[in-house]
């Protein structure tokens, strides 16, 4: 199949440098059952062959990896394009964005909490994906740190880790930083991604998950911060 897919690609490298001068020219994809599609080459941008793993799936329209976990990770942020893009920050117990993140306009700053895991009232996944898609707990994100190989990496230019499973499979998380007050800060070098779990002595935090180019940890944080979330599923 890569053999297949290469030689494709290299037809229409060959063909693509005449489309300016003879429309008429055409490339033919030849499948496994035997069929073929032709296109006019002067119709054709670009042939991508990416490989997707057998564990990949989807849950109400999104793309989840299963890492050989107890939860499925969504391949990308909330509010993200592709598993590199940054995507959407929420306040922690908020499930829309906003222009200002501090104390004065969160919604759970300093109110007593239970986990808000699958709450789509204050659950930015839930809310926003639906399905059984909800945030992470403490537990899951521990999980996650401690099965998991982790690799400082870059795709597609964008900083990140690449976190791999005991089964193989990956997801990339950005360094996509974190936003307060009106600014974005420390994107392309941190990552910030909330949990579900608050924190049980001090009702202004809640606990995230942390990663620099050398270290990766689950912390607390006050709530009014804007960080990103990576959802998991059932």
């Amino acid at each position: 199949m890569k053999r297949l897919a290469f030689a494709a690609f290299m037809v229409f490298v060959s063909l693509v440098g005449f489309a300016q001068d003879d429309a008429n020219y055409q490339m033919k994809v030849y499948l496994t059952d035997g069929t073929s599609i032709s296109y006019d080459v002067a119709d054709v941008d670009s042939v991508v062959y990416r490989e997707i793993s057998e564990a990949s799936s989807d849950c109400n329209g999104h793309e989840y990896v299963d890492l050989g976990l107890s939860v499925k990770w969504a391949a990308c942020n909330i509010g993200a394009s592709s598993p590199e893009d940054y995507g959407n920050y929420y306040a922690w117990g908020e499930i829309e964005t906003k222009d200002d993140y501090s104390s004065s306009t969160s919604v759970t700053y300093g109110v007593e909490m239970d986990d808000i895991s699958g709450n789509a009232t204050y659950d930015a996944a839930t809310a926003n994906w639906g399905g059984t898609w909800r945030m992470p707990t403490y537990d899951e994100m521990k999980e996650l740190i401690d099965n998991c190989t982790w690799v400082w990496t870059a795709l597609n230019d964008v900083n990140g880790y690449l976190v791999t499973g005991t089964n193989g499979n990956s997801i990339f998380l950005p360094a996509a930083g974190y936003r307060y007050g009106t600014s974005l800060n420390n994107a392309g070098s941190y990552g910030y991604y909330w949990s579900s779990t608050p924190f049980s002595s001090n009702t202004i935090y809640a606990y995230y998950l942390y990663f620099d180019s050398s270290n990766h940890y689950v912390i607390i944080r006050s709530r009014d911060y804007g960080r990103t979330v990576r959802p998991v599923s059932e």
